[in-house]
């Protein structure tokens, strides 16, 4: 077998030349991400396959958190990956608190500059979409979390030990407050604190599929190229 490297690289340029260019995509332009936990539940599930949009905000040097030139503005209610302040790791959640904002959170609800969020309790929700009973088996609510035009589904779980309040914060210039929808189960800025926008990896909008993972791995058909709703 000719194991010699030039002709190896040679015979096999096309082949490397698309995974180079699918390489620089993925970095420069859109990404795919598994959902790994459940906190953000209601509106993403474990197994769920999502397409973050790397240029939604800015246009950075691929591979890299140096930004080139702003695109668009974090808003609030975005879901958004990003890299962890705390270690790196690549996480997702829902950003709620924009540079500027006064953000204060007591008993589980939010007051952000001063308007307190409005909460309505979602009656019989659909397990499907509660934290799995095999990680969390007792009681869960689930409630609708509206501030102005910002609106979406959040869990909570009464009788978990959980930080369900923080005094008066304010989010500094170029930062961003991320919290997770399945509140009482999300590691998010409560803990590690604001996200820089460089950090900020892409928006996500939309599903590419899901895998059940409570369910021998079987596809959720119906979660395949969907929407997410805010």
């Amino acid at each position: 077998m000719d194991l010699n490297p030039r002709k190896l690289i040679a015979d096999n340029k096309t082949f490397l030349f698309f995974v180079a260019g699918m390489i620089l995509m993925r970095s420069a332009l859109a990404d795919w991400y598994v959902v790994p936990s459940s906190s953000m539940y209601p509106h993403l599930l474990e197994g769920d396959r999502v397409i973050a949009n790397r240029i939604a905000y800015d246009i950075k040097v691929p591979f890299t958190d140096v930004i080139l030139k702003h695109v668009g503005e974090p808003k609030r209610g975005d879901i958004v990956t990003f890299s962890s302040p705390a270690d790196g790791v690549r996480l997702i959640k829902r950003v709620i608190g924009l540079p500027g904002d006064v953000v204060e959170m007591r008993d589980q609800k939010l007051t952000i500059n001063g308007q307190p969020a409005d909460y309505a309790q979602v009656d019989a929700p659909d397990p499907t979409f509660l934290t799995p009973k095999r990680e969390y088996p007792n009681q869960q609510l689930m409630y609708t979390e509206s501030l102005g035009n910002f609106q979406h589904n959040i869990i909570v779980m009464p009788e978990r030990s959980a930080l369900r309040s923080f005094d008066p914060v304010t989010v500094p210039a170029g930062h961003y407050m991320m919290l997770g929808d399945n509140r009482d189960n999300s590691n998010d800025s409560r803990f590690y604190g604001f996200v820089k926008r460089e950090l900020i990896t892409g928006r996500v909008n939309r599903l590419m599929f899901s895998l059940d993972y409570d369910n021998y791995y079987i596809p959720r058909f119906e979660r395949t190229g969907a929407k997410l709703n805010p």
